[in-house]
């Protein structure tokens, strides 16, 4: 999920897959040939690039230009994926039902074999709302994004989900394939049991209920939002969207956000305060088994992060043994196998 704060940074507005402190930077960084992103902006935006802002990314290119009109702007090129498409189509219909995100200026387009987007660039902002009740600002924001959200049948698949949320992936083996990193295989390397039985128990809590699907930002970091005050400014990473249950997109959210700081995950306090304020705002409370789902869901995307930072050789910060064990307690999630 990241490797150093400029990345992280790097990454707001860029929509290009999770990047976090606690995971290293794969060194292949994405090359993007300055004369076809110029051919390409004469051609999808109608106007060249007279300045570049800003350059970022990971296995993407994410790029900040200011057009010869004048307009500023962010290209994003990443690989060729069908689930692309239907992120911008979801991107656009809350931008235009008036949810504070980025305006989509293109649709998902292809480029030397990768695939291009353009959206218009949102400066600013601050990590954290200024208030008391953070927890509540987040749920809110979170809550209201998947109210205005379009149904998943009214756009295209937004499947398969990015590795952090793919608790019920179709490959084989426990773990699914890293986005990070797909030449890193987690299923491979033996050791750190505690966290292979951290996923194995929360995916098992996950697979014994569910409920219908709606659209949400499976990647709710306090980095990918930013606040004027108390009220939102802007939500980025738009290729965070999924379509998954209510109460596992809600659990995602409330293990990843910080009251604290964007380089810090949610402790256990702060998830059960996301939990009932996101309740409270929907005006009304979770069964008590859509609440052990939150609960589990949020064990497995911070034991998916754990499981990658061991498997590469990096210190294990994105959850710790004995918050798994309160976590999974709290979901349920049955006992530690012999």
């Amino acid at each position: 999920m990241g490797s150093t704060l400029e990345m992280k940074l790097a990454k707001l507005g860029a929509g290009v897959g999770r990047i976090r402190e606690d995971v290293p930077v794969s060194p292949r960084a994405r090359a993007v040939d300055l004369g076809r992103l110029a051919r390409w902006c004469r051609e999808h935006l109608g106007s060249p690039p007279a300045q570049e802002l800003f350059r970022s990314g990971h296995l993407s290119a994410v790029i900040g230009l200011r057009l010869a009109d004048d307009r500023e702007v962010v290209v994003k090129v990443r690989p060729d994926s069908p689930r692309v498409s239907a992120c911008v189509e979801v991107q656009r219909h809350l931008f235009q039902a008036g949810y504070p995100c980025p305006r989509p200026l293109t649709g998902a387009t292809s480029f030397d074999g990768d695939i291009a987007t353009a959206e218009t660039f949102v400066p600013g902002g601050d990590v954290l709302p200024s208030t008391d009740h953070a927890a509540l600002a987040f749920a809110e924001a979170l809550a209201r994004l998947i109210r205005l959200a379009p149904r998943p049948a009214e756009v295209s698949s937004l499947a398969p989900a990015p590795s952090w949320a793919a608790w019920n992936h179709a490959g084989e083996g426990l773990w699914p394939c890293s986005e990070e990193d797909p030449d890193v295989d987690l299923n491979a390397l033996a050791g750190a049991e505690w966290i292979n039985d951290a996923g194995r128990r929360a995916r098992d809590r996950l697979r014994a209920g569910g409920s219908d699907s709606v659209i949400g930002h499976c990647d709710w970091l306090a980095g990918n939002l930013r606040w004027s005050g108390e009220a939102l400014l802007v939500v980025h990473d738009w290729d965070s969207v999924i379509a998954e249950s209510e109460a596992v997109l809600v659990g995602f959210a409330a293990a990843l956000y910080s009251t604290v700081s964007a380089d810090e995950l949610a402790t256990v306090e702060e998830t059960e305060r996301f939990l009932d304020a996101y309740c409270h705002v929907r005006g009304r409370q979770f069964s008590a088994g859509e609440l052990r789902r939150s609960w589990a869901a949020g064990v497995w995307t911070r034991a998916y992060d754990a499981k990658y930072q061991h498997t590469v050789g990096q210190p294990v910060t994105s959850l710790s043994e004995d918050e798994a064990r309160e976590r999974l307690r709290r979901a349920d999630a049955g006992s530690r196998r012999p």
